[in-house]
Formats: structure tokens, sequence, C-alpha cells
């Protein structure tokens, strides 16, 4: 078993699994306690009062993060003509019309993590929900990745901005970077998550909405943050 870091061990030593820490707190655990080679993503997983079962109580969108998320996100674009070049100019990786959309059908590899369609290349891929809705990766409108506005959404899927959606459980998974950030940049980029989650609460819901929040690297374990100091963090960037 390779020697525990002084980093490790005294990060350890003050890590409690039970305990709620503030943001700044939190993102210097989850760095500390990041051991691996290679340099590990870091997520924040929000705990909703949602019932999922509810379409009115679902949580979907957007968000930019303002440091992105250190990964190279590769772009599919179904588009034709105009607005098929207008996505290849844009750097899309994967630009395709009806034809692609079959390609996908039959079984074609899914090497993307961002599906991007204009209107009318709808009918054509909705007959792929089945194939890219259990992977997120079906366009929709709420998301903003059903649009004619393909160059911009095709940039800033590219700068940082990334989806989300809650789950069966009513959890919603958002990454915030990577180890290698900065402290700030990783406080930040929770700060836009958080602001975002929050905004995006639904009317319909009642009673507590966020009822836990953890953040963590891919390999390390969980560190559980402060709710109150969350929405605090999120208010201060409004």
């Amino acid at each position: 078993m390779a020697q525990k870091s002084k980093a490790r061990r005294q990060a350890e030593a003050r890590y409690d699994r039970e305990a709620a820490y503030t943001p700044e707190a939190a993102v210097e655990l989850v760095k500390a306690l990041s051991t691996t080679k290679f340099d590990e993503g870091v997520d924040a997983v929000f705990a909703l009062g949602i019932d999922p079962k509810k379409a009115d109580e679902n949580v979907r969108g957007t968000v930019s993060l303002p440091h992105g998320t250190g990964k190279a996100v590769r772009v599919l674009v179904f588009a034709a003509s105009d607005k098929a070049a207008e996505a290849e100019a844009a750097g899309a990786d994967i630009v395709g019309g009806k034809e692609l959309a079959e390609e996908i059908g039959k079984g074609g590899a899914l090497e993307f993590d961002v599906a991007i369609a204009t209107p009318d290349m709808m009918p054509n891929v909705g007959k792929l929900g089945q194939i890219l809705g259990p992977r997120g990766l079906m366009p929709n409108p709420k998301s903003g990745t059903v649009t004619l506005d393909i160059e911009s959404t095709v940039a800033a899927f590219k700068a940082g901005r990334v989806e989300y959606r809650n789950d069966r459980y009513g959890n919603v998974h958002i990454p915030i970077g990577r180890v290698s950030f900065t402290q700030d940049q990783l406080q930040e980029n929770l700060a836009t998550v958080s602001d975002e989650v929050l905004r995006a609460r639904p009317a319909s819901t009642k009673g507590r909405y966020v009822k836990k929040a953890v953040i963590s690297s891919t390999m390390g374990p969980g560190v559980r943050l402060d709710v109150g100091e969350i929405e605090d963090l999120a208010k201060s960037i409004r």
C-alpha cells in the first residue's frame, strides 16, 4: 500500500463524514483528500426535496461555469445546410442531419458529451429517445439544446456550459472542475452551480428544497456542505 502523504494524513485527521463544512473548508478538504496520480474531476451533488415522478417538480437546465470543467467537451450537432456549416465553423466535433440520426439509431458510437439540434431536426432526433434519453444526451428546448442559435450554443458548451437534470431519486449531479483547479476557481464554480440549482426550484415544490449537498473528487470521499452556507455563497454572486 502506498504511503499516505502528510497533507492526506492531516486532511483525514480533521475530516468527519457526518459534519457539514463551509464551502471553503469543503473544497480545501476535497483537494487534500485526492491522492491519485491523475487529475480527478470534482462534482457537486444536491439531494433535492422534489418528487421526480411529477413532471412539474423536475429540475433541468444548463449552467455556464466561470472556469469551465477542465475537460474537453465533444459536441454533436444535428443540423442541415447553413446550420450545419455554422456548427462546423463554431467547432462542433460531429455534425450531421437525418443520416447521422439514422446511424446512431442503428447502434452508431455515442462518442460525444452534448447533443444539440435545430428544431427541424427533432422529428428525426426524437426517434432516438430510448438511446439518448437514458444517457442524458437528448436535445431539449428546456436545456437550450434545441435551438437555431447554433454558433453561440456550441461555443458555450465548449467553454464550460454544462447540462444538468435530476435523477429518479431527486439528486442533481453537476461537475465543478478538477482537483488541479485553484481553491478560488472551485469555489466560484460551486457558487455558480449552487445559485443555478436554487433558482431552478420548481414553484410546486413544498418544504425544504435542498436537503443535502456534497462535493467530492472522482475517487475521493464525499464532503458534506452546510446548506445554509451554500445559500449564502449563491447569494454572494447575485
